[in-house]
């Protein structure tokens, strides 16, 4: 049975390799040695206290501009530029997730999942520094308070532009924000038994509340500043009352400068108190964090506590307590938890940038190499359905609402690009910079495994079984069959030859590894064994 108990036993390396995979965008093979032998508890301490909440501000990475490798948010606004500079704070982003010298944090994934839940997109917001407000409020708060939370949100001028809210005044409200307030951000559209939540007049209500906010300077060129305004005189004074889904409550109207920011906390307020409010959030993050099919029993036995804690006197909406009790619960390392889920582009992307030690160009003084890095990155996210900070709706991408959840990410058209993306890895045609080709040395990697390499009469020659081993080490979620391990082996690598064949030619590229030839029949075994295993479907689990 699923618990929301501690998990006590100290993480083994598949254990480690797991919490760091849903925590994070995927491990290094240095990370999960460290992690392996801690409790959950200690390394979930550890990616939360690893957050780095003083970044270096992201940069103008067009190298023919006067102003490239130069931080721009402090510049006047530039209209001119205003797509590039929007786009390299994806750039600015994707690094925090996928930099390997930092220590493991837990915080970019979180934040994604905030930014996927009070989705404002790039596109539609249209100010890059609209854009860089936004996500700088969920990643600052994405461990802080929900209360905080969706108050700061609901005024915030990327949230007020993408869902219209400094269109709403009084006497002409517009219901955007309020219906979306309630329906993906709050309370939700239904209980778990299919019940609603609020009614179509507590949207009315509530957009009611929300009169009078606006927002400065946008697309202003020249601005060097912006902010939210309230302005009174469109501000809605009347009271307003909510349905009995919310026990009939009555916001009572407020006039003047603090109208508004008043009775803001007091539509917060009643939202969390609604019963579901705390159970649609801890839903989310289960979905998010342990498996994507909530079951009445995952429901009764770990959903529904988790809320009461969330939403408890004591814990009052803090997001930190929540996330560190979900992912140090028995049910998140329970063994069918582990693989349940598909990576999303980010993880199989990143997560492969990351377990391969592919390192991330210096942000400032590489910028060249910087941009090519994670040009290569992101467009091919964007290909397999997810462009970072585009979601294609309000609600999110579509993989993590729609039924079929994580399944959603794989089709007949995205499956191919995968293969494509990986390819590369093993192809290696990528040049970042001069002297630095992205992807796996193969030939390299096996040579390491090689015990005293030029001694090639006395030290026996490594197997297919210990090129196997290696290749697999922390690469897939889920233990391989023996007899997947022996189709690897003898089908893919060795493509119908004996195993011995090996041996023979790993010697003979010993004995003269200057010689193209001998190199190139070790190399295309190995190529062939990696490139099926990054293709394979456990692969595409973690």
């Amino acid at each position: 049975m699923l618990r929301l108990d501690t998990f006590t036993q100290p993480l083994t390396a598949k254990t480690a390799a797991h919490l760091l995979r849903r925590a994070t965008f995927g491990p290094t093979q240095a990370e999960i040695t460290a992690f392996t032998g801690l409790t959950a508890a200690e390394a979930v301490s550890r990616l939360i206290s690893n957050a780095n909440y003083s970044p270096p501000p992201p940069i103008d990475l067009d190298s023919t501009a006067s102003t490239a490798g130069q931080p721009y948010l402090d510049l006047p606004f530039n209209g001119d530029r205003n797509f590039a500079f929007g786009h390299y704070l994806r750039y600015w982003w994707m690094r925090l997730m996928t930099d390997q010298s930092a220590p493991p944090s837990l915080l970019d994934k979180l934040t994604l999942f905030w930014q996927n839940h009070f989705v404002a997109t790039r596109e539609v917001i249209d100010d890059y520094r609209f854009v860089n407000r936004y996500l700088l409020l969920l990643r600052n708060n994405a461990l802080g308070n929900f209360r905080t939370l969706v108050t700061q949100i609901s005024k915030d001028p990327a949230m007020l532009r993408f869902l219209n809210g400094n269109e709403n005044e009084v006497g002409k409200p517009n219901e955007n924000y309020a219906r979306e307030l309630q329906e993906l951000f709050t309370v939700g559209a239904v209980d778990f038994d299919g019940n609603k939540n609020y009614t179509e007049d507590d949207v009315k209500a509530a957009a009611r509340v929300l009169t009078g906010w606006k927002y400065t300077n946008f697309w202003k060129n020249g601005s060097t500043s912006f902010d939210t305004t309230f302005t009174s005189t469109k501000h809605d004074a009347t009271n307003k009352t909510f349905s009995a889904k919310y026990n009939n409550t009555v916001i009572t109207g407020r006039t003047g400068t603090t109208a508004g920011d008043a009775e803001l906390i007091d539509l917060v307020a009643m939202l969390l108190k609604h019963p579901q409010t705390p159970r649609f959030i801890c839903r989310k993050l289960y979905r998010w964090y342990v498996n994507p099919n909530v079951t009445t029993e995952v429901e009764n036995a770990v959903v529904i506590p988790l809320a009461q804690f969330f939403a408890s006197d004591a814990n009052n909406y803090a997001i930190q307590p929540v996330v560190e009790k979900l992912l140090t619960s028995q049910a998140f390392f329970d063994d069918t938890n582990i693989g349940s889920m598909i990576k999303s582009p980010a993880e199989l992307a990143i997560g492969a940038m990351r377990l391969f030690n592919q390192p991330v160009p210096d942000m400032n003084t590489d910028y060249v190499a910087f941009k090519k890095y994670f040009d290569f990155m992101f467009w091919r996210m964007r290909d397999m359905q997810m462009a970072l900070i585009d979601q294609p709706s309000v609600f999110g991408y579509e993989p993590y609402y729609q039924t079929g959840y994580s399944q959603i990410w794989i089709n007949t058209t995205t499956l191919a690009l995968r293969s494509d993306y990986t390819d590369a890895y093993i192809w290696q045609w990528l040049e970042i910079k001069t002297g630095y080709k992205m992807g796996i040395d193969v030939v390299a990697w096996a040579t390491s495994l090689q015990t005293n390499f030029a001694d090639v009469s006395g030290t026996p020659a490594i197997t297919c079984v210990d090129v196997q081993t290696a290749f697999s080490k922390n690469l897939f979620a889920l233990d391989l069959f023996q007899s997947q391990k022996d189709f690897l082996i003898d089908t893919i690598m060795m493509q119908g030859v004996p195993r011995q064949s090996w041996v023979n030619e790993w010697n003979a590229y010993r004995t003269s590894p200057t010689n193209t030839n001998r190199r190139n029949a070790v190399k295309y075994r190995l190529q062939n064994l990696m490139r099926y295993m990054l293709r394979m479907a456990e692969y595409q689990l973690f």
